[in-house]
């Protein structure tokens, strides 16, 4: 298996290694899915977190393939966007809070993937924090947009697991975190894991 976790170092490399090997006892196997979980332990510390990822319609290999068109990302907050390693992907990364317009009445999020309605097809879109972008997206889905793969992992009391909820019951390619836990570190995790395996993926076609 290719780690890849921004190991430039020697000794980065070993304490990723051994991470592996530690996780590893807990998600044997080297399925896309297992890589997925793997990753996000790691990125939490939590082993607990091998059981609260929900996967739905074959959501990896819908990454690889959008990332293999070069698709657009969009992330919620600036925080995904500064996690997701960008030295294996040519896709565009853009954070919807750059285009959330001055006057708006919900949230800065929820308004950004709105005034983005017709760049959002067939591309990646990835909810790290904002429970209020995930039922706004699920919403636009009954519209008629049609993302290639969303990874939804909103943190916290107020509506983050029902949105996450209800962007499980979409019939699209999904990633996502069940109940109040979550946070923008797990949807980064769930993203770069899909990176490398899209660069695998990439490399054995050549």
């Amino acid at each position: 298996m290719t780690v890849d976790m921004g190991d430039y170092t020697e000794e980065a490399r070993k304490i990723v290694d051994r991470s592996y090997s530690i996780v590893e006892e807990y998600i044997p196997g080297d399925t896309p899915e297992n890589r997925v979980l793997q990753r996000v332990v790691i990125a939490t510390g939590d082993v607990n977190f091998k059981d609260l990822i929900v996967f739905k319609n074959d959501p990896v290999n819908a990454g690889v393939e959008a990332l293999k068109r070069e698709a657009p990302i969009y992330t919620d907050v600036e925080m995904v966007k500064a996690g997701i390693n960008r030295r294996h992907i040519s896709s565009k990364i853009e954070c919807v809070l750059s285009f959330t317009p001055r006057d708006i009445k919900t949230t800065r999020t929820a308004a950004g993937l709105q005034a983005l309605a017709d760049e959002l097809n067939n591309s990646i879109i990835i909810i790290g924090n904002a429970p209020s972008a995930a039922m706004t997206l699920c919403e636009m889905v009954e519209d008629g947009i049609f993302p290639a793969l969303i990874i939804a992992t909103p943190v916290g009391f107020v509506n983050a697991a029902e949105s996450k909820e209800c962007i499980r019951k979409l019939p699209l390619p999904s990633i996502t975190s069940t109940g109040t836990r979550g946070g923008s570190t797990v949807a980064v995790a769930i993203m770069n894991a899909i990176a490398v395996t899209f660069r695998e993926a990439v490399r054995m076609e050549k």
